[in-house]
Parts: structure tokens; sequence; C-alpha cells
């Protein structure tokens, strides 16, 4: 989870449950909610190659579809970076509305996918004017370009990151009672506009002349990335 400060409704009493916690749950959950693997090397994958969970709090495991709970057992669910690796997006999110009448969202964007095409990643998801909006990765042409994301994607495991601008790379939302989702019709519903990047891009830190120099190279590069994905939608950024 990259953007934890996101998450303000949890009150002191509620009961939180965490569905696909990986190996690094959130310290205010109370129980979690795992999907049961066939493989090690599977389960491995998709947590993102991190540790399994250590906790002494209840860990449930599931073979996936309708969740173990009871109707609104909880008051607040947190689910970060799973939608994206759900084949039934629409059910999986009724069954977090189910269990919970709160509760808070984290996904990475397309342009995170775009530049390391992460294999488990089966949907491209955005949250834009109050709703969901999901897009099947196999429904883009973003595999022609795997060659390409293959050196960014193996980066990942020598700890690499481009640093500074997630901001563009993931989004998290808390809801109440219910989730809009809709498929969307194409790549240009799910990426910022022009003036949502660059007002993105134009931080500045000057307290830090360092770390602004890093920054402004970081920058610069993501930019000329965004420009290669928006020139293959249509899009143009200045």
């Amino acid at each position: 989870m990259f953007l934890h400060y996101k998450i303000e409704s949890i009150l002191p009493d509620d009961r939180v449950l965490e569905v696909g916690p990986g190996g690094s749950p959130y310290f205010r959950s109370d129980v979690f909610l795992e999907l049961k693997f066939d493989d090690k090397k599977t389960s491995l994958a998709q947590r993102a190659f991190t540790e399994e969970i250590k906790t002494n709090k209840p860990v449930f495991y599931y073979e996936g579809g309708k969740f173990p709970f009871k109707d609104n057992e909880f008051d607040y669910v947190i689910c970060s970076h799973v939608i994206e690796h759900v084949d039934d997006i629409k059910f999986f999110l009724s069954e977090l509305t189910r269990v919970a009448i709160k509760g808070y969202i984290e996904i990475p964007t397309i342009y995170y996918d775009y530049i390391y095409n992460i294999p488990e990643h089966v949907n491209l998801v955005f949250y834009k004017n109050n709703k969901l909006l999901y897009l099947k990765k196999d429904k883009t042409a973003l595999s022609e370009f795997k060659e390409v994301q293959k050196a960014f994607y193996k980066s990942l495991f020598n700890n690499y990151r481009i640093k500074y601008i997630c901001v563009l790379f993931f989004q998290g939302f808390e809801w109440h009672n219910d989730i809009e989702i809709t498929e969307a019709s194409g790549i240009k519903d799910i990426v910022f506009n022009e003036n949502e990047i660059n007002e993105m891009l134009k931080y500045k830190f000057s307290d830090d002349p360092e770390f602004e120099i890093t920054y402004k190279k970081e920058a610069r590069g993501l930019k000329q990335i965004l420009r290669k994905i928006h020139y293959k939608i249509g899009l143009i950024i200045k």
C-alpha cells in the first residue's frame, strides 16, 4: 500500500477486514482474507514476491467466489492492489460491499502497467469522477510492448523504482455503501487528462536542490513515456 494516508474513515471500534494483504498487512486490520493457490510459485507471484503474511490475527483462505463472511460482518474493508488481479471484477466488488458498509481501494494505473506490465495484472483500472473504470488488459495492445517492458519489470527485483512521481502510478479512494463500476470503452477512458498530468509533474522540491534535480530528470523521462502512450491513443501532451 502506497497511499495509506487516504484511509480516514476507520473509527476506533470498527472491525476491519483486509482482502489480499500479501506480506504487508495494514496495522489497523483485524481479520485477513487471502486466496488459496495450488502452488507456491503462483502464490508468490500473486503477492508481488513478498513474504507470506505473518500475524497473530485471524487469516482466512478461500477458493475464490463468495467471501466466507456474513453480510455486513465488518465495518470497514481494505482492498489494496488486488482488483487488478481479479477475473470477475464486478462480482468481487459486490462482495466487498456485501461484507462491509465502507472501505478503501488502492489500484495501480495504466501508467504503472505500461512500464512494468505485471503478468499477474489482468485488469487495467482507473478511478475517475467517483467511478471505478476497468478494461481487460487482453483487450489492449499493451502486450505488444512486452519486450520493452521486460527490462523495467526485471528492475523491480533490484528494488529500483521511478521515485517521487508515484502519484501517476497509483490511486486510492474510500467508498461508502456502494462502488460504482463501469467497463471502459478504451484506453482514453483510463488516463489522466493533459491538465492533470501537467499539474502532477510541476511539483517543486526547493528545500532540497539535489532532490529537485533528480526529480526533474525523472519527471522529464516519465513525460516522454506519457507522450508515447497518449500518441498511441490520439492524445497530445505539451
